[in-house]
């Protein structure tokens, strides 16, 4: 009995001890699952390296995931940061889009995470040379940079990173070629490279990649021919080397890797024929884009061999070259074809592959094309900037096309009946715009949600069957003759309207404002009365432009309310009384335009100070360098606005707006002081403050203004110097100072010296370069000057030296005699 319980004893003991050792090993390793301190101190400290500022963008949000940190947590349950689950190293750290301000070091924290295998800082601002050190996190085997303002050469220590699989620098300015280190990441799969400065020719070290899939070189400076040997790529399914330099024929070895499927070759300097060589199995090639080139033979019959292909790009090719189109039929599988920009040639009997999307745009067509009629299946259809006249036939409605561009024509209607026109169901997007319609409007589908119509004949007031259209979302009627008042049933979920230039009157009705409003535009018209304060609940408005009219009202302070307001025009119309408000409301501005209406009093001095993004470096979307019409999405409303830019009118449209950042108060009757935090905004380009009466001196924080290309401060009342730092302004083109109450020297400097004399006329104390008038009687008669006030310097001095050096001796032996004297008593006293 009593052994059978102490063996009880023994095996509940053991059992204890073997759950006890289960909780310690189990407390041991969820221990180990946290993020060790020195990897947590090396992440607080790189993130103490930047400063978290939003960069300038209308394509994405910031993630700010660094001030979500905590340095009293684990660091492996921080935004962005994975850790191994055995070790609890950081091994991955992505701050994409983190809104981080400042150059990467080399001497950074992050280089102490040696573990790191996946690294994407992309999309935050570290303007500088990407250092040597990112060749010590050797595990690597994500790194991507993309959009973050690197320059300079590429360090040879990328050579290091023998784990790479995936290396993504795209969106930077790097210059120089690849280097030669780079032919030791064995590993690598994908490359991109796209949108940079490089060049040289073809980097051949990328040829020994064996494990390549993936090559994007786009928008480089590459140059010289392809290598013959680019067959040795063997597993490679996508070349993007377009927008480089490349010259040479078609380089037929790339049509011999069996794995490639997206070709893109477009806008370089490829010559010869087209013809597709060596193919001795079935291709598997589904992209191909030869365009912007200048091939000068016809198509060869070979382009048959390429059956898979389903997106084909020949646009814009040498114009001597006329296509015949018969090639096209052998090619079952293409959905997308663009042929824009060449002579065409085709017959009434042919027959194309059941598309899904066709640009023909800019390729001599002078009748609709009859082909269109066996199209059942077709998304987009773009045949602009043609010759074709006359009407749209009753046919083409029933092809039921969502997305339909027959803009820039010679088009004066449609032809079909209500039934067959508006009935038409599919029809999305209708771009009739720079046309011959005429009154009466012509009749649309109901579906139509998309209307450009801009650039036609049209007269009259706006049709009110516009507003029967019950989804239309971007109306553009500009550039037409509409008279009238603006109709106020429009749509209440208009997201655009562009009524630019037309001859409409009344005031703009404010009940029809629609909460969804993005673009108003109602420029050069004859409207009147105030601007609706209804636009108050706009909360979605970026550009709202009401350029010359007769609007009169006071400056609308309300506006403060709109978050994402980027583009203000109010020129030329009759505003009046201060617009005095704090300055940090507008956020996202980015064109200011009031000038030449009857504005008055003073700026305060931090009147910009809140104006940030005018002050934060542009983020460049590889999309907004060129337009294309697109029925993907939303397609694009090509607002556009007038600037007074380096003394000219210049219209601005279409990417524009994200480039230029303008002030333009001119006009007015501004007084006081140029407000000092005009200084803040580094980014802006066009600031123009004349024929106000400002006064007092041009404030120095002009200098700050790194970017200014156009200066105009010209008749104002200011005073004093022109500041010498604005010297140092090198993108400052074009300066006005004339008709002011300036003086002294102008600045020395490059850009200031290149100056007209015009520039600084009308300014009586303003003296040296460029003007003829010398300061002081000329540089000899300034510099003798300074010469002999020197001399009288030191001969003052020296007068003013010797009485004194007199005098001190006389002082110094008294007091030495007197201390002498007083000395010898204390010694005798303690004697």
């Amino acid at each position: 009995m009593h052994s059978c319980i102490e063996r009880k004893m023994i095996i509940w003991s053991l059992c204890f001890l073997f759950s006890l050792s289960d909780l310690i090993l189990v407390l041991a390793s969820s221990a180990k699952h946290l993020c060790p301190p020195d990897q947590r101190d090396a992440l607080w400290e790189f993130k103490s390296e930047f400063s978290v500022q939003e960069l300038d963008s209308s394509w994405w949000e910031s993630d700010l995931k660094t001030e979500r940190w905590r340095n009293n947590t684990d660091c492996c349950s921080w935004d962005g940061i994975s850790c191994d689950s055995k070790t609890g190293k950081v091994v991955e750290l992505d701050l994409w889009g983190s809104s981080l301000n400042g150059p990467l070091r080399s001497n950074s924290s992050l280089f102490r995470l040696q573990h790191l295998q996946s690294l994407n800082l992309s999309t935050n601002n570290l303007p500088g040379i990407l250092p040597d050190s990112i060749g010590n996190l050797k595990y690597l085997r994500v790194l991507k940079l993309r959009y973050c303002n690197f320059f300079g050469k590429l360090p040879s220590s990328l050579g290091n990173l023998s784990y790479l699989t995936d290396l993504d620098l795209s969106v930077n300015q790097f210059s120089g070629e690849l280097p030669d280190s780079m032919g030791s990441l064995n590993r690598l799969s994908e490359l991109q490279l796209r949108y940079n400065n490089l060049d040289g020719n073809f980097p051949a070290v990328l040829l020994n990649l064996s494990e390549l899939t993936d090559i994007r070189l786009s928008y480089n400076k590459f140059k010289g021919i392809l290598p013959s040997n680019m067959s040795s790529l063997t597993k490679l399914e996508s070349l993007e080397i377009n927008g480089n330099l490349f010259h040479g024929s078609l380089p037929s070895p790339l049509f011999m890797i069996p794995s490639l499927i997206r070709l893109n070759l477009e806008g370089n300097s490829f010559s010869g024929p087209i013809e597709i060589k060596n193919i001795s199995s079935p291709s598997k090639l589904e992209v191909l884009s030869l365009g912007q080139n200048n091939f000068d033979a016809p198509i060869q019959g070979s382009m048959s061999k390429l059956a898979g292909l389903r997106t084909l790009e020949l646009n814009y090719m040498n114009t001597r070259i006329t296509l015949d189109l018969s090639f096209l039929s052998h090619l079952k599988s293409l959905d997308y074809l663009d042929l824009s920009g060449n002579d065409l040639k085709f017959s009434s009997t042919l027959r194309l592959p059941s598309l899904g999307w066709l640009f023909l745009s800019s390729c001599n067509i002078v009748e609709f094309p009859k082909f269109l009629q066996t199209q059942t299946s077709m998304l987009l259809i773009d045949i602009s900037v043609n010759k074709i006249k006359d009407q749209v036939p009753e046919w083409f409605w029933g092809l039921q096309i969502p997305h339909v561009n027959i803009s820039q024509n010679y088009l004066s209607g449609f032809d079909g009946s209500a039934d067959v026109i508006q009935r038409t169901g599919d029809v999305v997007t209708l771009d009739i715009s720079s046309n011959a319609f005429r009154d009466p409007f012509p009749l649309l589908p109901n579906s139509t949600d998309y209307l450009f119509a801009s650039d036609n004949l049209f007269s009259g007031e706006i049709p009110r069957a516009i507003c029967d259209l019950v989804s239309l979302d971007r109306l553009v009627l500009s550039n037409n003759n509409f008279s009238g008042s603006i109709p106020p049933c429009l749509s209440t979920y208009l997201s655009v309207l562009h009524l630019r230039n037309n001859s409409i009157s009344g005031v703009i009705p404010g009940g029809f404002m629609s909460y969804m409003l993005i673009s108003l535009d109602v420029g050069y018209n004859r409207l009147s009365g105030e601007l609706p304060k209804s636009l108050v609940n706009c909360t979605r408005l970026q550009f709202l432009n009401v350029e010359e009219n007769r609007i009169r009202d006071t400056f609308p302070v309300w506006l403060r309310s709109l978050p994402i307001l980027e583009i203000l025009v109010l020129r030329s119309n009759e505003f009046h009384g201060p617009i005095s408000y704090p300055g940090s409301s507008l956020p996202k501005l980015r064109i200011f335009d009031i000038s030449r209406n009857n504005f008055t009093g003073i700026l305060p001095s931090d009147y910009f100070a809140g104006w940030s993004a005018m002050s934060l470096p542009v983020v460049y979307f590889e999309g907004d360098s060129q337009y294309r019409f697109s029925g993907v999405g939303k397609p694009y409303y090509r607002a556009s606005v007038s600037l007074r830019n380096k003394g000219s009118n210049m219209e601005l449209v279409g990417s524009g707006f994200t480039i230029y950042k303008t002030i333009d108060i001119s006009g007015n009757r501004f007084q006081g002081g140029i407000p000092e935090s005009i200084g803040l905004l580094n980014e802006l380009i066009v600031l123009n403050m004349s024929n106000n009466a400002f006064t007092g001196r041009i404030p120095p924080s002009l200098s700050n203004i790194t970017s200014l290309q156009s200066l105009d401060l010209s008749r104002n009342k200011l005073s004093g110097e022109i500041p010498p730092e604005l010297g140092k302004l090198t993108f400052l083109a074009w300066m006005n100072f004339s008709y002011n109450r300036l003086e002294g020297l102008i600045p020395q400097g490059t850009q200031i010296q290149s100056q007209s004399i015009s520039s600084f006329a009308e300014n009586p104390g303003l003296c040296g370069a460029p003007l003829q008038k010398t300061c002081g009687g000329g540089e000899k008669a300034r510099n003798q000057e300074q010469e002999e006030d020197q001399v009288l310097s030191w001969t003052a001095a020296a007068i003013a030296y010797l009485p004194g050096v007199f005098c001190g001796f006389i002082l110094g032996h008294i007091l030495t005699s007197y201390r002498h004297e007083w000395f010898m008593r204390i010694f005798h006293s303690f004697a």
